[in-house]
């Protein structure tokens, strides 16, 4: 027997979510593969984690929120102020997309190529 892929958990994930919050994630999802076609999906802390050179964000799911946390967020440029959640962090930046909310995907693809650029300049 064949061990479950990370991305077929994070479909599964996707799946059992149902509602807004699948469709957010899925849509996340889409965005941070379009933005880094290269991207690596990875299972941690029993959650979805995309990677290139590094962690570039998780995306967990809670009751009134899909949370991307960015590790190394704080030194991100945040242009258009994408950032919502764990501004105060040393270290750690994130987006709380709330059912209903607007995806700015210009904005987030771009804090996307910045994760990767950070990880790359290491």
């Amino acid at each position: 027997m064949s061990e479950t892929t990370a991305s077929e958990k994070i479909d599964a994930r996707i799946a059992e979510l149902g509602g807004w919050r699948a469709e957010m994630l899925a849509r996340i999802r889409k965005l941070i593969k379009e933005a880094d076609p290269a991207v690596t999906e990875e299972w941690k802390w029993e959650n979805p984690v995309w990677s290139h050179g590094g962690i570039i964000c998780t995306g967990e799911a809670y009751k009134a929120a899909i949370k991307t946390t960015f590790p190394k967020g704080a030194v991100l440029a945040d242009p258009k102020g994408i950032f919502n959640s764990s501004l105060t962090g040393g270290t750690r930046r994130a987006i709380d997309f709330r059912e209903g909310d607007t995806v700015d995907e210009a904005g987030f693809k771009a804090l996307i190529q910045a994760a990767i650029a950070q990880n790359h300049s290491k």
